[in-house]
């Protein structure tokens, strides 16, 4: 009976650490045995913005290598991409790659995705998304690895498997989802339909070097020196909000996952294949955003209803400027899928009837001057 979880040792990033790792993590699924000549497999990797290597933000070039390697080795056609903030064009996205190193895959027997087409899905089973347009690579493999980072996040507390797959949404289609759904509720279960219509073939996370503390982009990375791997990206995810620090309801694609049944109510219920202890931060610097409350009080009473309109005004985290920090540069205006923010003697100024708590403006400030705020109240309440 195979495992729900992997989780091994990968202390670091060179080929011979990354290759052991790999083979150990993807072992008690049979491996890549079910990789067949002329296969074609798609590597979604997190390529979330231009960043180096180092800082944590992206899916690390070397351990990506070794993947690719691995696939080709067995006669795959092996394509890499992502769809990053911004532009879903060559110019953008080849930027993108070139700063994050990506273009390593092409010496070793891979390619990187350059079809920047999209396709229509029509997913009727899907819970709160039916129909998207999506990056048209993924739609031609046989089949999806999803190749993701272990970091936090402002809106959603944690990026891993699950999330990673919104990167199938093209660029500038992003905002206009976050629009669609601005609560962190009905936006984690697009996440889940996004997930069920893809369905990767393995999930792997690179949780060698993680980012704590304003993620996904603007955090610090924290060595946990581990690499996991599943075949259901939540039960995946399950396990590693546990290594962080985080309650299950505090993950929303966690608790949109559990609504469907997708993952036991707690880590105890995963069959894990690996010692999770040993890799733990108790002192990870996690995103505490007050979700925990989104799934709680949704019933149809009135009542119900006002529980949580209540707890949500009370404990819903919002942007907020540190203003040391921020350069003027405009682009968290840019990114804004809500137009909230306006520049007001060159820095932003945040219209909180108009915010939707996307926190894109957090996702994407290049100088970190953007941050998660927790109410007074949710502050107290954690005391």
């Amino acid at each position: 009976m195979r495992p729900d979880v992997v989780i091994v040792p990968c202390s670091g990033y060179t080929e011979a650490e990354t290759r052991s790792a790999l083979e150990q993590v993807l072992s008690p699924f049979g491996g890549l045995d079910w990789v067949s000549p002329g296969m074609r497999i798609a590597i979604k990797v997190n390529l979330v913005t231009s960043a180096k290597p180092e800082d944590a933000v992206t899916t690390h070039p070397k351990l990506l290598c070794s993947l690719v390697r691995m696939l080709a080795e067995r006669g795959a056609d092996v394509v890499v991409g992502d769809s990053p903030g911004g532009l879903y064009n060559a110019a953008h996205v080849g930027r993108v790659y070139a700063a994050t190193g990506m273009e390593a895959v092409e010496e070793v027997g891979g390619r990187l995705n350059r079809n920047f087409e999209d396709r229509q899905a029509h997913f009727p089973e899907g819970k709160v998304c039916r129909e998207f347009r999506y990056t048209a690579y993924l739609g031609e493999a046989d089949a999806i690895i999803d190749l993701c980072k272990l970091k936090t996040h402002g809106m959603m507390a944690m990026t891993c498997g699950a999330k990673n797959m919104f990167g199938a949404i093209p660029g500038t289609m992003k905002p206009e989802y976050h629009f669609r759904y601005p609560n962190p509720r009905d936006f984690a279960r697009m996440i889940v339909d996004l997930d069920e219509y893809f369905k990767p073939r393995l999930t792997i996370v690179d949780a060698v070097d993680c980012m704590e503390g304003n993620g996904p982009t603007g955090g610090t990375p924290r060595h946990m020196g581990a690499l996991l791997a599943g075949e259901d990206p939540h039960k995946v995810d399950l396990l590693c909000a546990d290594l962080i620090g985080l309650k299950r309801e505090e993950v929303p694609t966690l608790e949109a996952a559990l609504e469907r049944g997708l993952i036991p109510p707690s880590v105890e219920g995963l069959d894990v294949d690996g010692d999770p202890a040993a890799f733990a931060i108790p002192d990870f610097q996690r995103i505490v955003t007050g979700n925990s409350h989104l799934f709680c009080g949704n019933g149809s009473s009135m009542f119900a209803k006002m529980k949580g309109a209540v707890m949500s005004w009370a404990l819903t985290q919002r942007p907020k400027l540190k203003a040391e920090h921020c350069v003027g540069c405009g682009l968290c205006r840019n990114v804004c899928p809500a137009k909230a923010i306006d520049m007001v003697k060159g820095k932003p100024h945040i219209d909180r009837k108009k915010c939707i708590r996307c926190f894109c403006c957090q996702e994407f400030c290049p100088e970190s001057a953007m941050v998660v705020h927790r109410t007074a109240i949710a502050r107290l309440l954690e005391r």
